[in-house]
């Protein structure tokens, strides 16, 4: 028997004084609602209702047990009510500033499709990780190694003119002896300011004969993408962030650059959704390319359940 459908028809028939009304304000034929309340008193072993006259009557014990069947029913309504708040809250999740703010609208677009209700927080790297960690956002698409990573962005350098190759060879931005021209920077932009990009690229840059001030990490995006517009200087990029700024990109012979991303979230329900549902979409909001935007084989998208990045 389902108590709470039956308590309801008796709280309707108690409260209009007629199966007939009742069963109508409860939005059920009144045949329905006599087997549910004759059920019901079958359940408790007493009548609810006094039936040996044309009104419809509670019994002493019918009335004693009115008040708790309303609050039986006013709390399932009121559990219904949270489900459907709960259903409706917002997933926040940290997602690299840099992602194109017309993608991340597609983003949670999609994720609404599938009734997953998105609110992004663009931030750096440093401070995905710390709102993952303490639990600020329910999850974060955070920066990983290579080797880790469910999402991965070839990186390369963007200048301002065309290269004379189709890669660039950090040993062609030396300055000549005589040092008449300035020096070329390469500039790391706060994204790529971790530890698998920087130091790869900085070892690389000293091995090439560079100077040490040749590989410098810049104070934003945009303060990098006005160097290389109006310089020079060369942006260590995506090709879609080179694209978007309208500047010639090229990879770089030696290291292999790679930014790497994985999901991680608190709830594996949540971790589930992002990771396979609304996995392309991601990989577009990031700009990765065929070759490098999945995972790697035997490992699903996604690697991890809790808020640790690391």
């Amino acid at each position: 028997m389902d108590v709470v459908a039956a308590c309801r028809a008796f709280v309707a028939v108690s409260g209009h004084g007629s199966f007939t009304s009742g069963a109508a304000a409860a939005g059920i034929p009144q045949s329905v609602a006599s087997r549910r309340i004759a059920a019901l008193e079958e359940h408790f072993g007493a009548r609810l209702f006094d039936r040996s006259s044309r009104a419809v009557r509670l019994t002493s014990f019918g009335q004693d047990m009115l008040p708790a069947a309303r609050r039986l029913v006013d709390l399932t309504d009121a559990m219904v009510d949270d489900a459907a708040r709960a259903r409706l809250r917002p997933l926040r999740v940290a997602v690299p500033e840099i992602c194109p703010p017309r993608r991340l609208a597609d983003l949670v677009v999609a994720a609404r499709r599938q009734r997953i209700h998105l609110e992004v927080r663009p931030a750096g790297p440093g401070e995905r990780a710390r709102l993952c960690q303490t639990l600020e956002v329910g999850a974060g698409i955070v920066a990983v190694p290579d080797a880790a990573a469910s999402w991965r962005v070839p990186l390369g350098l963007a200048a301002r003119t065309p290269f004379p190759a189709p890669t660039v060879f950090l040993e062609t931005l030396r300055s000549g002896r005589a040092r008449t021209q300035a020096r070329r920077r390469i500039l790391i932009q706060p994204e790529d300011d971790v530890a698998h990009l920087r130091d790869p690229l900085t070892r690389a840059g000293q091995s090439a004969g560079l100077a040490p001030a040749q590989v410098t990490v810049a104070p934003s995006l945009v303060d990098a993408a006005a160097a290389a517009l109006g310089s020079p200087d060369l942006l260590l990029c995506s090709r879609q962030q080179a694209e978007e700024f309208d500047l010639h990109w090229r990879p770089v012979s030696g290291p292999r650059l790679l930014r790497g991303y994985d999901m991680v979230a608190g709830v594996r329900e949540d971790l589930d959704q992002l990771s396979t549902v609304l996995y392309a979409d991601i990989a577009r909001c990031l700009g990765t390319s065929d070759g490098h935007s999945r995972p790697t084989e035997g490992s699903p998208p996604g690697n991890s359940s809790t808020g640790d990045p690391t």
